[in-house]
């Protein structure tokens, strides 16, 4: 007994259900036993974790997927946290199944359009694809809140406009659709603040002169300006660069920094965050009171 419940809890976040374990060849008085001594634990309905294995977030969210029947998917809020383009505290189970589901403790929907081409699995767990999770999110979340998702997306997963825009073809009165589709074209972009106040720091740290923030120049506001240096610096935090509009806008700001005698460069949440070294040498030299004129 010990054995089986072993190899149907690994690779499962040790969460097993009754059919599985009747299945196996556990008998309905041996898994009420296992339950009675703390070797099983309820999860729901038919659905146990078992008693040594730590509870974790997986095996919430897995539970709370098996309770649902099947074809159901982590998905919304939940599916954001588990793929990890949500920050914070994980969310409580959220889930789509086909057929309606009451589940203690879980927010559950009934799918509308949903079909194989929008499930996945991650870390084990069925779940609903990324372009799926982020067209959930847009009825949810602030527009910054969702742009920093979709800027995630496509760092941690390479998920494309194209992907979500065809989830939203098949959902066109999704709520939150036309602030995605602003998202998606590169129309939003969210506060920059705690990337700044990361770059400034990084400058100080290195004893780099310090620019002026978020003024207006040439009639277009620029996140860095070093005017004695010309030298226009732009942070990309959250903000996709695959649509047409978004690379457009992002060569016209070169063009126009250029225009006035100013390098221009770029530098992203990972060059401020991640790997800082190459992008301080290169200020070394442009903010360098030597650098020719």
């Amino acid at each position: 007994m010990e054995r089986e419940l072993a190899r149907l809890a690994d690779g499962a976040h040790g969460v097993v259900t009754r059919r599985q374990l009747l299945g196996a060849g556990v008998s309905p008085a041996e898994i009420d036993h296992r339950v009675g001594t703390g070797a099983l634990l309820r999860e729901h309905r038919g659905v146990y974790r078992v008693g040594h294995r730590a509870p974790s977030v997986e095996a919430t969210y897995l539970a709370a997927v098996l309770a649902c029947g099947e074809r159901a998917l982590l998905s919304s809020r939940a599916a954001a946290h588990l793929l990890g383009v949500r920050a914070g505290a994980a969310p409580v189970p959220e889930v789509t199944a086909p057929t309606e589901r009451r589940v203690t403790g879980v927010i559950t929907r009934r799918s509308r359009g949903l079909d194989d081409r929008d499930a996945a699995r991650w870390r084990g767990i069925p779940v609903t694809t990324v372009a799926w999770t982020l067209v959930d999110l847009a009825a949810v979340l602030s527009a910054d809140e969702l742009t920093r998702a979709c800027h995630e997306a496509g760092v941690r997963h390479r998920t494309t406009p194209a992907e979500v825009e065809a989830v939203l073809a098949r959902r066109p009165n999704s709520p939150g659709a036309g602030t995605l589709r602003r998202v998606l074209r590169g129309e939003i972009r969210v506060t920059l603040s705690a990337l700044e106040h990361r770059f400034l720091a990084r400058l100080r740290e290195a004893g780099l002169p310090l620019p002026q923030t978020n003024r207006p120049v040439g009639g277009r506001r620029v996140d860095c300006h070093w005017p004695e240096r010309r030298l226009t610096v732009e942070l990309d935090g959250y903000r996709y660069h695959s649509s047409r509009h978004a690379w457009e806008q992002d060569r016209r700001r070169e063009r126009e920094a250029r225009a006035r005698g100013d390098e221009f460069r770029r530098y992203t949440y990972g060059d401020v965050l991640e790997s800082p070294r190459l992008m301080l040498a290169e200020l070394r030299v442009l903010l360098s009171p030597r650098r020719p004129g």
